[in-house]
């Protein structure tokens, strides 16, 4: 598990890698939401390319960003899913709260 922040003027990257599961979900929360704080972006992208496997708890991790996003008025896109993590979202209906790409 791993999370790397990329900070390009309003806008806050973090790429995710490895496996997003109970046990790796709070330090991903941990690292996303402390970038967001001292960067306060008008953007956070979450990047899924590089995770392998993901539980439900990939889906609280995008819910709870959006949460607290709403507060800033900040917007949440999520990049480059892979197809089994993108039809998961889809049937979650993380699609109505973020924009999101990926899937192929």
């Amino acid at each position: 598990m791993s999370v790397e922040i990329s900070v390009t003027g309003e806008v806050v990257t973090a790429y995710l890698s490895g496996e997003l599961d109970h046990h790796t979900a709070k330090q991903m929360r941990e690292a996303i939401d402390t970038a967001v704080e001292l960067n306060m972006p008008s953007l956070l992208v979450l990047d899924f390319s590089n995770i392998s496997f993901m539980d439900s708890s990939g889906i609280g991790l995008v819910m709870g960003r959006y949460r607290n996003l709403q507060k800033t008025g900040a917007s949440l896109h999520i990049n480059a899913t892979p197809p089994n993590i993108y039809k998961v979202f889809k049937l979650a209906g993380i699609e109505r709260l973020a924009k999101m790409e990926g899937g192929n």
